[in-house]
Parts: structure tokens; C-alpha cells; sequence
């Protein structure tokens, strides 16, 4: 073989050479390409992740009942600035290497103010916790003397209702005769004129003594009261019932008998009639008698 063609061969040779390593190089240059750009699709993702589960949090902030507007606000704007930033990081090409980094740094900022919310919103926590607790204590305090007021109120209106049970006057010694027209008892039905009712007031040292006014309402056996004025009318808890004789006394705290007298105007019935007393609204003595029968 001549010098020419061993020259040839070789040059052909050594140019077949330089395309395989061409084509090699392009080769590897081309599988590092795609491996950085899986990188960097794997580290946007990772730090979209990122972002979602901060807004997350943000959500979750702005849902609780954070009672400090100037917090709640901030919280607001950070909410915002997490929003803006992650619509921006999935625009951002994955090859914009230095913008995904700027993003990144930008993510380790709002963390970190999130901590600092997050400092001030368990601070806050707590002192509500620790106010709640002392408004229950207050509230339970408030509940044992509430209750205790009401216990001596309780005692107060039942030694009232004792005091006022002690202080009410009493009848007793009842007695009724019936006369004729010549003041004398009779035991004739048609011969009565008038009806003497007789009684006594108990001693009672607890009830105020002077001057008081004792009615005495008489009804007949069918439950009327008999009256000479349809405006004789007393108080007696709360209403104004009418009564038959009203008598003035000055009582001292001592027995004390006194006599009424019932003018017979009427045609009197037979039958059982009643006798009620009251002094000072109260209502001191109830009794009955028998006519005709």
C-alpha cells in the first residue's frame, strides 16, 4: 500500500473518531440538561408544596378568634403576600434558577414572621385562657354570694312572715245574743231586733299598741255579707271586700273584750251564719252562730 493511501485511511479514520466523541459529549451534555431540569422541576415543586402549606396555616390563623384587630390585620396582609408569591412561583419557568431561589428566601422570611405571629397569638391565648379562668373564678364567687343573699333574704322574709305571724292579733271568747226591742235576749226568731256580738282580743306584746280599727264582716247563711252601705269596704290583701261594722279601739297589748251590735233592718234568714274579724289586714278570727233552728 502507498504512503497516499495509508494517509487517507488514517485521516478518515481519525475523523470517524472526532463524530463518535462529538456525538458522545452531545450525548452527556444532553442527559445533564435534562437531569438539571427534573432538578429544578423537583425543587419548584417542593417549594410550591411549601407555599400551599403555609397558606394553609395563614387560613387556619385567620379563622381563629384572635381578638387584637391590629394582629388580625397583619395576619390579613401576610395571608396576601403568601398568596401573591406562590401565583408567582407557578409562572415562574423552572429554569429561572435565580428567581426559584429569590422565592425560596422569600419563603424563609414569611416563616419567619409567622413565628413571630405565632409568639404573639399563643400569648394571647393564654392571657385569655388566664382571664377566662378568673372571670369563671369571679362567676363562682359571684354565684356563693348571690346565694348567700338570697339565703338571707329567704331567712329575712321568713322571720318577717314569723315577726309579722307574732305580731297579728288574735280573737277569741266569741259570743252572740240576740235581743228584742227592748235590748233583752230572746230566743224568739221573730222577736229579734238586734244582734250583740261580744269577743276579746288576746294579749300580744310583740304587736304595736294605740289605736286601730277592728271590722267585723257578718254573712248570712246564704255567704252575703249584710251591710247598711254598699261603700263599706275595707283592704285585705290586695282586694276591697265589704264589711258589716267597723268599731274604733285603743289597744295596749293586753286582753281586751269589746261589744258590737248589728241593727236588724233586714227579714232575717235561719241557717248557720258567719262571723270574720279583721285588724290591720289581717284576718284575726273566724266563728258561726245559729239562727232559727
Amino acid at each position: 500500500m502507498n504512503k497516499n493511501k495509508i494517509l487517507l485511511i488514517s485521516a478518515a479514520i481519525l475523523v470517524v473518531l472526532v463524530i463518535i466523541a462529538l456525538a458522545t459529549y452531545n450525548l452527556v451534555q444532553h442527559q445533564q440538561m435534562q437531569e438539571m431540569v427534573e432538578q429544578l422541576e423537583f425543587e419548584k415543586e417542593s417549594l410550591q408544596d411549601e407555599y400551599e402549606d403555609l397558606a394553609i396555616q395563614f387560613d387556619g390563623y385567620q379563622q381563629m378568634d384572635i381578638q387584637n384587630d391590629s394582629l388580625q390585620d397583619e395576619l390579613a396582609k401576610e395571608q396576601q403576600r403568601v398568596r401573591d408569591l406562590l401565583e408567582e412561583l407557578r409562572i415562574t419557568k423552572v429554569t429561572n434558577a435565580r428567581r426559584i431561589n429569590e422565592l425560596r428566601k422569600e419563603l424563609a422570611t414569611v416563616r419567619a414572621v409567622m413565628v413571630q405571629y405565632v409568639h404573639q397569638i399563643d400569648s394571647l391565648s393564654q392571657t385569655n385562657q388566664r382571664l377566662t379562668a378568673e372571670n369563671d373564678q369571679y362567676r363562682r364567687e359571684n354565684q356563693v354570694i348571690t346565694l348567700a343573699n338570697n339565703e338571707l333574704t329567704e331567712q329575712k322574709t321568713q322571720l318577717e312572715r314569723v315577726v309579722t305571724r307574732a305580731a297579728r292579733l288574735e280573737i277569741d271568747d266569741f259570743q252572740m245574743l240576740p235581743l228584742n226591742k227592748r235590748d233583752k235576749k230572746t230566743s224568739i226568731f221573730n222577736q229579734i231586733q238586734k244582734l250583740q256580738f261580744t269577743y276579746t282580743i288576746q294579749k300580744n306584746v310583740t304587736s304595736a299598741t294605740g289605736e286601730k280599727i277592728v271590722y267585723l264582716a257578718l254573712r248570712r247563711p246564704d255567704g252575703e255579707v249584710m251591710q247598711k252601705n254598699p261603700n263599706h269596704l275595707f283592704s285585705f290583701e290586695g282586694q276591697q271586700i265589704p264589711y258589716s261594722i267597723r268599731q274604733n279601739i285603743e289597744y295596749a297589748g293586753e286582753n281586751l273584750t269589746q261589744t258590737m251590735y248589728w241593727s236588724v233592718e233586714e227579714i232575717l234568714q235561719k241557717g248557720t251564719y258567719t262571723v270574720d274579724f279583721f285588724i290591720d289586714g289581717n284576718l284575726c278570727g273566724t266563728f258561726t252562730f245559729d239562727l232559727g233552728k
